[in-house]
């Protein structure tokens, strides 16, 4: 089996939907269900025997401890995370309770779950570290892509702690021996993604007249990445690679902010046409910046395609036309998400047992 960890968010709970339609290798999914994390993203394995939810902290030691020795795993993808760089700024204390201090403990169950395994059990065993290429710090416009030796350059409490993480995984690597696997992935986007974020916020803020928020000159440049394709690429790492390396994921799809809004106006345009004609791009709004806005992320993922043989298979093109008709073909998932009703559901349903069967 294997332990997934943040499940039930937008990047972990593709892996789980992905993996179970492949796989009959069984999930036990650890989810804290905080504002991100939405049960409602599994509702298509209600029944599946397969998937085990629990609601749970990976900070709970014993809970994460009692999960390991409760079931035959034999691999740890650790997604749980504090992600957004907005909410990092204006809080950043939960981002060091669960990065840091979260990965810690999940770590230290993890240790003493793989040093009681036999020999075998040992070898086989993997621990993988979803972690963001926010690590690496800014580019500046010519310079090369980020690799997985580039230096280490956080400027927000966010990717402060995802790279204190990525720093604890892979000491416990050298340390203990612990089989670690580290990916840094660039910009996901994509089914289920939570709406505080560029895509899923414009395609809202465009369908409800509102305005689309961008900040400063919008020309601030990330790699898009499918966020399907990301699964594909940690399956891969999973099963071939290389005990105690580093693979950075991306989608070689570099666009400044503004560009990708304009993309997304332009699908909307034809998919959804607006009641007066007009174009959605007539919307757009530019905003004060947020501090220390990073200005450049570049991803190079050669060393992926070349040891592990992934590359993307999506464009930013097609990727992105698939997420605009998700968001359209899913208004209830969104109204749910928006209204705070999937909290509400949240809370009755465990309310009193703390965990799916």
């Amino acid at each position: 089996m294997l332990l997934v960890t943040g499940g039930a968010g937008f990047i972990g709970s593709n892996f789980v939907l992905d993996w179970l339609a492949e796989h009959d290798e069984p999930i036990v999914n650890l989810d804290s269900l905080t504002y991100a994390g939405n049960l409602r993203n599994l509702d298509s394995l209600a029944g599946d025997p397969r998937h085990q939810f629990v609601r749970g902290d990976i900070g709970d030691s014993r809970l994460v401890a009692g999960l390991l020795a409760g079931h035959p795993i034999r691999a740890v993808v650790h997604f749980a995370a504090e992600s957004h760089v907005d909410r990092s700024i204006h809080g950043p204390e939960a981002f060091i309770q669960t990065n840091i201090v979260g990965t810690f403990r999940l770590l230290e169950a993890t240790r003493a779950h793989w040093a009681a395994l036999d020999a075998g059990g040992r070898e086989a065993f993997r621990f993988v570290q979803v972690s963001t290429d926010e690590v690496y710090g800014s580019l500046t416009p010519d310079a090369a892509a980020f690799t997985e030796t580039h230096r280490y350059e956080p400027n927000s409490p966010y990717s402060a702690s995802k790279a204190a993480a990525d720093h604890l995984v892979r000491s416990y690597h050298h340390t203990y021996g612990l089989p670690v696997l580290t990916t840094n992935c660039s910009n996901n986007y994509g089914p289920f993604h939570f709406p505080e974020k560029l895509i899923p916020l414009c395609i809202l803020n465009a369908l409800s007249g509102r305005p689309l928020p961008i900040y400063g000159d919008g020309r601030q440049v990330r790699d898009w990445l499918y966020v399907k394709d990301h699964c594909a690429a940690i399956r891969r790492v999973l099963a071939a690679g290389r005990p105690g390396e580093t693979y950075n994921i991306g989608g070689w799809n570099e666009q400044a902010n503004l560009d990708v809004v304009r993309t997304l106006c332009g699908i909307l345009d034809e998919e959804r046409p607006r009641a007066d004609g007009h174009s959605y791009s007539e919307q757009i709004e530019f905003v004060k910046d947020r501090p220390g806005h990073d200005r450049r992320y570049a991803i190079d993922a050669r060393k992926l395609e070349r040891e592990l043989g992934w590359r993307p298979a999506e464009t930013f093109a097609t990727g992105i036309r698939k997420t605009v008709r998700w968001y359209l073909d899913h208004q209830a998932w969104v109204a749910d998400v928006t209204s705070g009703g999937y909290r509400e559901w949240i809370e009755t349903q465990y309310a009193s047992s703390g965990s799916a069967p």
